[in-house]
């Protein structure tokens, strides 16, 4: 057994003995030849890999692998997500990556608001990505409240965010207070060490982003040090998260993924 299989096993147990019970939620492997380039997908904050599976699905067909990785404490229960941290879902990239360099694929990196941040953490570690996409990448979220988390949480463990019912299965509708100063603490670590980066990057955001500043992934992507970078912000119609069915602009999404990686 290589290594990949055996990630994928750790992975699908440890899901498991968190309390993961839908299919949807686990960490997902979409196969093409050795030679091929394998994007690895890393989900938001409080999503789970189901998030990333219509991208990974659209970027197999046109000859990529797809590895989608679950971040610890996702896809079972707020609860779970609260004993978790910063370090536990950078070392589930970190391991993903890992495997997919040992069974000799060139490595791609996708990731959605949160995931974005982690894949750059990653770079920033040493991991070797050829190229990252980073959708609704953020420096501040938008509510105002959200720099006190690390206090409010003792006061207030959850923030309530309901979710309609067609995706309530894949998303907490309660967000852990303790998760969002972790996030804080993550992009102070990786804020004055974006000029280090200089692998060619792709910044997907949109002005209609209600969950993150979207000028500030204007502002993260100027502090990039990459001589290849590319940005494009959508309009106030575009949801936070670009890459589900939800989006109107999700078939340019997907294009420009796809344009990008393919260079």
């Amino acid at each position: 057994m290589d290594e990949l299989a055996n990630y994928l096993d750790r992975e699908h147990a440890r899901a498991k003995a968190e309390g993961v019970n839908r299919q949807e939620n686990m960490p997902f492997w979409l196969p093409a030849p050795r030679e091929a380039t394998c994007a690895l997908l890393v989900h938001g904050f409080t999503a789970s890999p189901w998030e990333m599976h219509h991208l990974g699905r659209h970027l197999n067909d046109l000859g990529f692998a797809c590895l989608g990785v679950r971040l610890p404490g996702h896809g079972s229960s707020p609860e779970q997500l609260r004993a978790t941290g910063r370090d536990d879902w950078l070392a589930a990239v970190r391991q993903a990556a890992e495997a997919v360099r040992a069974r000799g694929h060139r490595l791609v990196g996708i990731g959605s608001s949160t995931g974005s941040l982690l894949l750059l953490r990653a770079c920033l570690e040493g991991d070797d990505f050829e190229r990252l996409v980073l959708c609704s990448p953020f420096l501040r979220v938008r509510h105002r409240l959200a720099p006190f988390a690390n206090l409010l949480r003792y006061l207030r463990p959850y923030h309530h965010h309901p979710k309609d019912p067609e995706i309530a299965p894949f998303f907490y509708d309660r967000r852990p207070l303790a998760g969002v100063a972790e996030i804080h603490r993550l992009i102070g670590e990786i804020r004055p060490r974006l000029g280090e980066l200089t692998l060619p990057c792709l910044v997907l955001a949109s002005r209609g982003d209600e969950t993150v500043d979207p000028a500030s992934a204007e502002k993260l992507f100027r502090l990039l040090g990459s001589s290849e970078k590319q940005i494009h912000l959508y309009g106030d119609d575009v949801p936070h998260v670009l890459v589900m069915v939800g989006n109107p602009k999700l078939a340019d999404v997907l294009a420009r993924t796809a344009a990008f990686l393919a260079r």
